[in-house]
């Protein structure tokens, strides 16, 4: 497996820390719930990301006679535990300090330490995502944005933009709260701040995890790759017909693929073999996430 890039992963884990340093000091100074679950919120996504780190390491780790086809979808393992912990740990969390802070509503104080650290955050966590956006839109194509968040392979790209974008929208709920709570005198609008960041926690939580889960179980290849099996045959007359093409994604950048095809009559085993290996060839030269192929050749009649 060639080795997948962490540069994403290890800035947000950067921009993270020295965030969710900074937030807890600004909770602790203001008494805030809703800055408070922006703390546990970054401090959760500091592990998040360090569970990638780990999953992207054991992901490049070779095959061996245990796991012959490699360990690509450790990564996709990874990226399912992250989306669970950020509902759990995130979400949860902050609905219920949200619920708890509603109950029994505290004044906030000192909230210019609080509006600070929360813009300086804002401003951190606004380069990571828009850096996220920047290496989406070179690896989408002519994709659209939100069709290649779906359909793209590359989970824990997706896993850090959807923290990274959920931690910006999170941000400015809890300034919005924190603002109005302090200017009303009411803490019940703080409360209502860290409720409405855990149900944007909750949802993007709940996103990922359906996307990743789709990986984990065994999605099928790019469409693009099936386009381009089928005309790499045309250029081989000793093939007649495509019976049957399966192709499984075994993580970012590999991908296992079976075929089954329908033969010339007459072929000799020599001439069926090198027709393979051509073919073969030609496929990895055009599709070189393609890792593992296994074909099948039918010598059924053919009829002109």
């Amino acid at each position: 497996m060639a080795k997948h890039s962490t540069s994403h992963i290890i800035q947000s884990l950067i921009v993270n820390l020295l965030i969710a340093t900074s937030k807890g000091f600004a909770a602790f100074m203001t008494k805030s719930g809703s800055m408070l679950a922006e703390t546990i919120h970054s401090f959760a996504d500091c592990a998040n990301q360090g569970l990638l780190l780990m999953g992207v390491k054991q992901a490049n780790r070779p095959a061996n006679k245990k796991h012959p086809l490699g360990y690509g979808r450790a990564v996709y393992f990874w990226s399912f535990m992250v989306a669970m912990l950020l509902f759990s740990i995130g979400g949860m969390f902050s609905i219920y300090e949200g619920v708890h802070k509603f109950q029994h509503p505290e004044p906030v104080d000192h909230i210019e330490w609080g509006i600070g650290i929360l813009v300086f955050s804002l401003l951190l966590e606004g380069y990571a995502t828009y850096s996220n956006i920047i290496e989406l839109n070179k690896r989408r194509g002519s994709s659209g944005f939100f069709q290649y968040l779906r359909n793209t392979k590359d989970s824990d790209l997706v896993v850090i933009f959807g923290e990274n974008s959920a931690a910006v929208f999170g941000l400015i709920l809890a300034i919005t709260a924190l603002m109005t709570a302090y200017y009303t005198g009411d803490g019940r609008y703080d409360a209502l701040g860290s409720l409405a960041i855990g149900i944007v926690l909750i949802a993007v939580a709940i996103f990922l995890s359906v996307e990743v889960k789709s990986l984990l179980i065994g999605e099928s290849a790019d469409e693009n790759i099936n386009l381009s099996v089928k005309s790499i045959i045309e250029d081989h007359p000793e093939i007649h017909q495509l019976i049957n093409l399966i192709t499984i994604q075994q993580g970012p950048g590999e991908v296992l693929m079976c075929l089954k095809i329908k033969c010339k009559p007459n072929l000799t085993a020599l001439e069926i073999s090198n027709m393979i290996n051509n073919f073969e060839k030609d496929i990895r030269k055009n599709n070189p996430e393609v890792k593992w192929i296994y074909i099948e050749p039918d010598l059924q009649e053919w009829k002109v």
